[in-house]
């Protein structure tokens, strides 16, 4: 590994993409179900990467090239060695709802006093967590690794890589259970982010009105947050507004279930001693992006944009925020929910009685939603967007709620009028 680390040293940067190839970087082959990032390894030297990890044969010999056995393997532990070089905090984020927000905003708050590297995107996989660890420079204070989990154990293996110093689980909801298989198993591997932080004697960042998270923590190095936090919200009308210390901070989110994120942030930045006024400023200045809790006036109507992921827990808040903000006419276009499982049906049904109850005008897009009700319903985007076209929806709040898989964004007939 000493020599593979030494190559790395030598590059740019870490590429895995030979569409995104940037000069003199180490390039590393990886392969999926529809793809094989070896058969490119020799046309990626030519384009200009400096070395290469293939599990391609033919290079043995080649300078440029690292043969090995697997690709992935190889690429998270060059990612575990270079992070056992570093000794800057790394704080590590996880949940079910909220992560890559609430890991935007710590970014926003320790990057007006540190030199900050932080996930991009939502790169939080076995493939992003390693490129993100070696993404760090030397130079860098600060680490911020965002870790997304479908499965029973992920976090655990990305935390053995990421070996987190510093830890917040926004909160455990149900999500992707179709992979874990129940909530039992969610809570088990999002908690393992608490046992690494601990087992490297850090600090926990914790919600104190949470008891799913609190259940069962009997650490010491623990910094709580959020009791109170309702009284901390002063309006939202879209946007949220909230007090940090004796501050009032205008945001450029909406959503009431927000607020956790941003004291989360706030409790990390007050730890690494960032001042009210400071950390005040960084959240009131971030721009969400990526199509969560954004609000935008396109033509006569107020769109919030929240569809870059769904789950029982996010659509059910987001349709509460809904219902308590004030305009005359209040619209959810709401797409189906994936990765439920057996509780599909269940967590839809719930959906459509809760848009009942709260008096929200709401049409539905899937066949998930489909197999609850014939009310209002269409097969996919296309076919909504065919019908906004010919029905333009005007002076309306319109919350537009679904899984990424949904394609929500083509409903141009609404997010382009």
């Amino acid at each position: 590994m000493k020599n593979l680390y030494e190559k790395y040293q030598q590059s740019s940067c870490v590429c895995t993409d030979s569409r995104n190839l940037t000069p003199e970087c180490l390039f590393v082959c990886l392969k999926g179900a529809n793809f094989d990032g070896n058969k490119f390894a020799a046309e990626v030297l030519e384009q200009g990467a400096k070395y290469v990890i293939t599990e391609n044969r033919e290079l043995m010999g080649d300078p440029r090239a690292v043969v090995v056995d697997d690709t992935l393997e190889t690429l998270q532990q060059l990612a575990h060695y270079h992070r056992q070089q570093l000794t800057m905090p790394v704080i590590g984020i996880t949940g079910t709802n909220g992560k890559t927000t609430t890991k935007e905003l710590i970014n926003a708050v320790l990057s007006t006093t540190y030199k900050t590297t932080c996930t991009k995107g939502n790169l939080n996989n076995h493939i992003g967590v390693p490129l993100t660890l070696l993404s760090i420079k030397p130079t860098d204070e600060m680490a911020i690794v965002e870790m997304g989990a479908n499965h029973v154990g992920e976090i655990d293996a990305l935390c053995q890589i990421a070996e987190p110093t510093f830890g917040l689980i926004t909160n455990i909801g149900v999500a992707h259970i179709e992979g874990f298989g129940s909530k039992e198993n969610i809570i088990k591997t999002k908690k393992a982010l608490y046992q690494h932080v601990i087992a490297n004697n850090g600090t926990l960042f914790v919600n104190e009105t949470d008891t799913i998270l609190r259940d069962g923590l009997t650490y010491d190095k623990v910094v709580f947050y959020g009791k109170d936090a309702e009284s901390q919200i002063v309006s939202m009308n879209p946007y949220l507004t909230i007090r940090i210390g004796e501050k009032t901070v205008e945001t450029h989110l909406t959503g009431s279930y927000n607020i956790w994120n941003f004291l989360g942030a706030a409790a990390i930045g007050r730890y690494f001693r960032i001042k009210d006024n400071v950390i005040a400023k960084a959240l009131g200045d971030y721009m969400p992006s990526n199509h969560r809790s954004q609000v935008n006036r396109i033509g006569s109507n107020i769109i919030i944009s929240d569809y870059y992921n769904a789950n029982l827990t996010s659509m059910t808040a987001a349709l509460k925020n809904l219902s308590q903000l004030e305009h005359p006419r209040k619209v959810a276009i709401l797409g189906d929910m994936r990765e439920l499982g057996d509780l599909s049906v269940e967590a839809h049904t719930e959906i459509f009685h809760l848009t009942e109850n709260l008096g929200i005008e709401t049409y539905f897009v899937g066949q998930e939603f489909a197999k609850v009700t014939s009310k209002n319903v269409f097969a996919d985007a296309e076919e909504a967007n065919r019908y906004f076209t010919e029905h333009p929806l005007e002076n309306a709040m319109i919350l537009i709620k679904g899984s990424n898989s949904m394609h929500l964004n083509k409903l141009t007939a609404i997010l382009e009028a």
